[in-house]
C-alpha cells in the first residue's frame, strides 16, 4: 500500500498556495489526457508495441519506493559528478564521492529508482541493482574540455546497462543545438537496443542554444531555453524516437518562438493559438500559469501517452524545500508523473536530503492536489 503523506502541502507553499491548489485550467481538458495512475501500463502502455518485458520493468519501477502503486514516481539522479564536474557538485557533501551513499540516499528517501552514471552504478550493482531499480545515464556533456562545448558524448554502452541488472537507460539530447541531430540518431539506435534488452528508456529533453537568449527592443536579455513551446517541441521529439518517460525542466515562460520570429528573423514554424487556446499565455507568449505551461509539455508528450517529469533544479538553501514542493504540484496538477530531483537532495546532509525527497513524494501521495 502506497505510504501516506506527512507534510501540509498548503502551508509549504505559502501565499504561492491558493494559485496552485485552487487553480482550474481552461486550456487543453484534464480529460483530453492519459492521466498517470497505478492502471498506467495496462491502460496506457500495452496499447503500443512495447515488449513485454518493458512492460514489466516499467511497472517494476513504478512499484518501487513509497510511491509504489500510485502510478507517479520520484527518481534521485545524481549524474552531475560528469554534467557539472565532481568537484564543483560534491563539494558541498563529500560524501557522495562514494556511489555507494548516492543509492543509499535513494533508498533511505524511498524512491523508486537511481539514477546515475554507468561507472557509478556498476560499482555498487551487485550490492544494490536487486534493492532498487538502476536508471544508467549512457550520454554526457562533459565539464574539462576548453573552451567547454555542450556536446553529449558516449560513456557507455547498452549491453553494459544490460549487464548490471538496470532496469532502465537514460540519455540526454541538446535539442537546438549543432550536435542535435546527430544526437537525435544515435540516441534513436540506443534506445531501439534498450527497448530489445526490456529495458524503459528516459530522456533528458533539453534545449541548448545561445541565440535561444534574446535581447528584445528595451535591450534586456530574456532566455528561452526553459520556454514552454521551446521545450514542449523539444519533448515531441522525444517522445518519437521512442522514449518511454521525458525528463523536463519546469517551464520558466513562453513565447521562445514568437521572440525568434522578431527583428526580421524567421526560425521555425509557430502558431499563435499555441500560445492563447494551449498555454493561457497571450499572442506573443507573454504570461500564463505555470501549471498550463507545463501541461503544454505534456500535450506534446502524445497527451500524456508518454509521461512527463519535471527536474527539481539546482540547490538554493534556505528555500529548497518549498520550491521542490512547489515543482511538484505543478507537475502533478499539469498531469506530470513524478520528479526527478538531484542536486537539492545530495547537496545537504543525508537526513536532509530524505526530509526533502518524502515531502516531494508527499505531493503526490496527498489526494487534496488534485490534476487542474
Amino acid at each position: 500500500m502506497p505510504a501516506n503523506p506527512s507534510i501540509d502541502v498548503a502551508s509549504i507553499l505559502g501565499s504561492e498556495g491558493k494559485s496552485l491548489l485552487s487553480y482550474e485550467s481552461k486550456t487543453v481538458s484534464k480529460n483530453a489526457l492519459y492521466l498517470p495512475g497505478p492502471d498506467f501500463v495496462d491502460r496506457v502502455f500495452a496499447q503500443s508495441d512495447r515488449n513485454v518485458t518493458t512492460l514489466r520493468n516499467f511497472q517494476l519501477l513504478m512499484n518501487t519506493g513509497r510511491l509504489g502503486g500510485t502510478g507517479y514516481v520520484s527518481i534521485l539522479p545524481v549524474d552531475q559528478g560528469i554534467e557539472h564536474s565532481a568537484g564543483a557538485s560534491f563539494a558541498p557533501n563529500p560524501a557522495y564521492f562514494d556511489p555507494e551513499n548516492i543509492v543509499e540516499l535513494a533508498l533511505e528517501g524511498g524512491c523508486n529508482a537511481v539514477a546515475s552514471t554507468i561507472g557509478v552504478l556498476a560499482s555498487v550493482a551487485r550490492r544494490y541493482a536487486h534493492k532498487i531499480p538502476f536508471l544508467v545515464k549512457f550520454n554526457h556533456n562533459e565539464m574539462l574540455t576548453y573552451p567547454n562545448i555542450f556536446k553529449q558524448s558516449y560513456f557507455g554502452s547498452v549491453r553494459q546497462c544490460a549487464e548490471m541488472g538496470a532496469v532502465a537507460v537514460g540519455a540526454t539530447i541538446y535539442f537546438g543545438n549543432d550536435s542535435a541531430r546527430d544526437e537525435i540518431a544515435y540516441v534513436s539506435d540506443m534506445f531501439e537496443e534498450a527497448h530489445s534488452y526490456g529495458m524503459v528508456t528516459v530522456l533528458w529533453c533539453y534545449t541548448r542554444n545561445s541565440k535561444f537568449k534574446v535581447t528584445g527592443a528595451d535591450g534586456k536579455s530574456v532566455d528561452y531555453h526553459a520556454s514552454a513551446d521551446l521545450t514542449g517541441q523539444a519533448n515531441h521529439m522525444g517522445a518519437t524516437i521512442k522514449a518511454d518517460i521525458i525528463k523536463q525542466k519546469l517551464p520558466t515562460n513562453n513565447g521562445g518562438y514568437a521572440a525568434l520570429n522578431s527583428g526580421g528573423s524567421s526560425y521555425g514554424k509557430w502558431d499563435k493559438r499555441v500560445y492563447t487556446e494551449l498555454a493561457g499565455s497571450d499572442e506573443t507568449g507573454k504570461g500564463g500559469h505555470p501549471i498550463d505551461l507545463c501541461r503544454y509539455q505534456i500535450i506534446n508528450n502524445y497527451m500524456g501517452r508518454v509521461p512527463l517529469i519535471n527536474s527539481g533544479g539546482e540547490s538554493k538553501g534556505a528555500g529548497d524545500l518549498q520550491e521542490a514542493v512547489t515543482t511538484a504540484v505543478i507537475n502533478k496538477r499539469a498531469g506530470g508523473m513524478g520528479l526527478i530531483s538531484g542536486r537539492k537532495a545530495f547537496q545537504k546532509p543525508m537526513g536532509e536530503g530524505v526530509k526533502l525527497l518524502n515531502a516531494v513524494q508527499d505531493v503526490y501521495l496527498d489526494k487534496g492536489v488534485t490534476v487542474a
